[in-house]
This record gives C-alpha cells, sequence and structure tokens, in this order.
C-alpha cells in the first residue's frame, strides 16, 4: 500500500465497511451469481448499519454528511471484492425527493429510507426507443382528477423487483407541444408495493452480471398526484444532480474495484513462481500492475474533486462525466491485468477475479457510455459544434 492511501480520508467509515464486507466473503457472492439472486442479506445488513442514509439529514434520521463520505462507502465495498450495485441507488435517487419534495413529502419517506423500513432503489429514466435521449422518452403521465394515468415503458430499471419506491420520470407535455424539450418532463415517487399486478408490470433481463435489471410495462397505471415531485413540466432538471450523483459515485465504485484487483494481482505475483522465482520479479507482470496504480491514483483525484464541488453546492456535470469516464477505465485496465496476471486461475469463479471482471465491464456503458461523455466534454467544454 502506497503512502497516499495510507493516508486514507475518512477512516472510520472505511474500517466499518471493511469489518461489514468481511462477514460476506467471495463464496456468498458466488452462490448468489448461480442462482441469480439478490443480495438481500448484505443489502440489510448496510441499511441497518446506516450506510445508506449518509447523505440523508439527520432531521430525517440519517447521517447528513456529503459525497465525499458516500465515495469512501461505495469504494471500501468494492475494493473489498463486494458489489454496491445492488444497493447504491438508495443514496443518490432519494436526491431529487429531498431537493424538490414537498415538507409533507419528506417527512412522510426520508425517515423511513435512512432506517431502511423503505427502500427507494428503483429510478425509472431510460426506454426502449429513446437509450440516452432523455427528452424523447415516451412513457406518458395524464391527470385525472386526484391522480396521474401512466401508460408506458421502462428499460435496464435496476433494482425494481426489490424496491417499494420508484422515482419514475414521465412525461405530462408531448414532446412536440413544448418550448424546449426539456419541458414538459415531471417526476413522479410510485409505490411500487401497489402498482405492481395494478397497472405495472416488471419482467426482468438476464445479463452477463447478477445485476437484478428489469424492464417496465406501465397498463393505466394510476399514481396518485400528491405523488408529483415538485413542479408538473419542470421535472427534467430535477434530476440532473441525482445524475451527477450517480456518475459520482458509480466511479467510487471503479476504484474500488481497479484497487480490488491491484491488490489481489500484487498479492499473487509476489506469491506465484514459475521458472524458479516469483512471477512479480518479471518486468512484464511489474509494469501492468504499476500502470493499473497509477492509472487508478489519477482518476481517485478527479473523483474526489468532482465529490468536493457536489459539496461545495456546485452542479459538476463536466467533472461528474470525466470521474466516471476515468475511473471506469482505470477498473477495465485493471480488470484485464488482474485476469492476465492470475494465467488460468483468472477465470476460476472461486478466485472471485472473473465475476468481478464482469462487473466491472458495466461502466464502460452505464449510466452513460464513454462516447456521450467524450461529446459532452468536445460541446461544453471545448466548443466543437454538436453531432445531433
Amino acid at each position: 500500500m502506497g503512502a497516499a492511501e495510507q493516508e486514507e480520508t475518512f477512516s472510520d467509515i472505511r474500517e466499518g465497511i471493511r469489518k461489514l464486507c468481511a462477514r460476506f466473503p467471495g463464496a456468498y457472492w458466488q452462490e448468489l451469481d448461480a442462482e441469480r439472486r439478490y443480495p438481500t442479506e448484505f443489502v440489510t445488513a448496510l441499511a441497518s448499519e446506516g450506510w445508506l442514509s449518509v447523505l440523508i439529514p439527520e432531521e430525517y434520521g440519517g447521517s447528513g454528511l456529503g459525497l465525499s463520505a458516500a465515495i469512501a462507502v461505495l469504494e471500501e465495498v468494492h475494493r473489498s471484492g463486494c458489489n454496491g450495485g445492488a444497493a447504491h441507488a438508495q443514496m443518490y435517487t432519494m436526491g431529487t425527493l429531498l431537493r424538490h419534495g414537498s415538507e409533507e413529502q419528506k417527512a412522510r419517506y426520508l425517515p423511513k429510507i435512512a432506517s431502511g423500513e423503505l427502500r427507494l432503489q428503483a429510478f425509472g429514466v431510460t426506454e426502449p426507443t429513446s437509450g440516452t435521449d432523455t427528452t424523447r422518452i415516451r412513457t406518458f403521465a395524464k391527470r385525472d382528477g386526484d391522480d396521474y394515468v401512466v401508460n408506458g415503458q421502462k428499460i435496464w430499471i435496476s433494482r425494481a423487483e426489490h424496491s417499494d419506491l420508484m422515482v419514475l420520470l414521465v412525461r405530462t407535455t408531448p414532446r412536440e407541444e413544448c418550448a424546449k424539450p426539456t419541458d414538459g418532463i415531471s417526476v413522479l415517487l410510485v409505490d411500487m408495493r401497489d402498482a405492481v399486478d395494478n397497472g405495472l408490470t416488471i419482467r426482468p433481463i438476464r445479463t452477463m452480471l447478477n445485476h437484478a435489471t428489469t424492464e417496465l410495462f406501465f397498463d393505466d397505471l394510476r399514481v396518485p398526484a400528491e405523488n408529483l415531485i415538485g413542479e408538473e413540466g419542470k421535472g427534467f432538471r430535477y434530476i440532473l444532480s441525482g445524475m451527477n450523483a450517480e456518475r459520482i459515485l458509480i466511479a467510487s465504485e471503479c476504484i474500488g474495484d481497479a484497487r480490488f484487483f491491484i491488490d489481489r494481482a500484487s498479492a499473487y505475483a509476489k506469491d506465484r513462481s514459475v521458472f524458479g522465482r516469483p512471477i512479480g520479479q518479471n518486468q512484464g507482470i511489474q509494469f501492468p500492475i504499476a500502470r493499473a496504480y497509477v492509472q487508478t491514483t489519477a482518476a481517485a483525484a478527479v473523483v474526489d474533486r468532482a465529490a468536493a464541488l457536489f459539496d461545495a453546492g456546485v452542479q459538476p456535470g463536466t467533472e461528474a462525466n470525466m470521474a466516471k469516464m476515468l475511473a471506469s477505465e482505470a477498473s477495465w485496465y485493471a480488470a484485464d491485468m488482474c485476469v492476465q496476471t492470475h494465467g488460468g486461475f483468472g477465470f476460476a469463479e472461486e478466485y472471485d477475479i472473473e465475476r468481478k471482471f464482469r462487473e466491472t465491464r458495466l461502466y464502460q456503458v452505464a449510466p452513460i457510455s464513454t462516447n456521450l461523455i467524450l461529446s459532452h466534454v468536445a460541446t461544453h467544454v471545448l466548443g466543437l459544434p454538436k453531432s445531433f
């Protein structure tokens, strides 16, 4: 471990997470993978010990800490060999409710989210025909008396089967009738316990990793109008800060993954002997591990910078995007390096490397692809013309 890592921020948080994760070793995750089962026990432990409520203000039962503390939680979860993807949305999805919900809504839901009594894990944005072009979503909510009636479809909505509440993005005015494409979009807080089989159908999607993602179908789902968050038609901007938080938090998970791979590769390279000496003595093994460490250290600095800006009240769209891109690329390089260092053992389930390899690959694509990040930097920072 290098000097920079020895001077860890939030060392008490990190130590607490290490102790928790020690109760969920590789064998636990391997069994989940084999059964395609949600890590209920792990998520329950995180929630009951207060780790998922660090961003919720103390007045609502949370810790009232900043994003910098939250990234310490998720980084350490991933460095320990666990996976925060089953629970991380509980941290950032509530931000839309916290920043834009009414006092009554916050008092009703946030304390129960903080205690773990309610899970707010689902974030319904993406649709099959719109992808990342959020302004073109078609799921529509029509006002009918005291309700909104919702019809449409969402895809890649993770944890929907394991969430009590969902933040749902809908159109309340057709795009062609709006002055700006971002107008006419609203946010509803959906109670999944009432919605399932009453207008909401959840269809699981099997993927290359155990990620509990789904497709959602809305057929005249009635949502109480009192569940509208903020003003009707203003919802697009309400979710932007949540998206920035999501990208920074997922970037921290990538840093944790990268450090997991570096730790495992370094240990193996010291212990594994071929041709009469440790393979770590060979520069062909040494240099990729060292490069992974350098890339991860650089990416972590950008993640920390983005989190600091967010905590200072700035919406760091560019920094959040760059942090997610750099961290995901560092983790993917480290993953590939770790498999190569282990040789055939890197493909064995019992080593956990192949599982983490699959898990960290996701973040080249989600929650936003690398190409979209490069487009953002090109047009918003460098002033280059948009291609779409």
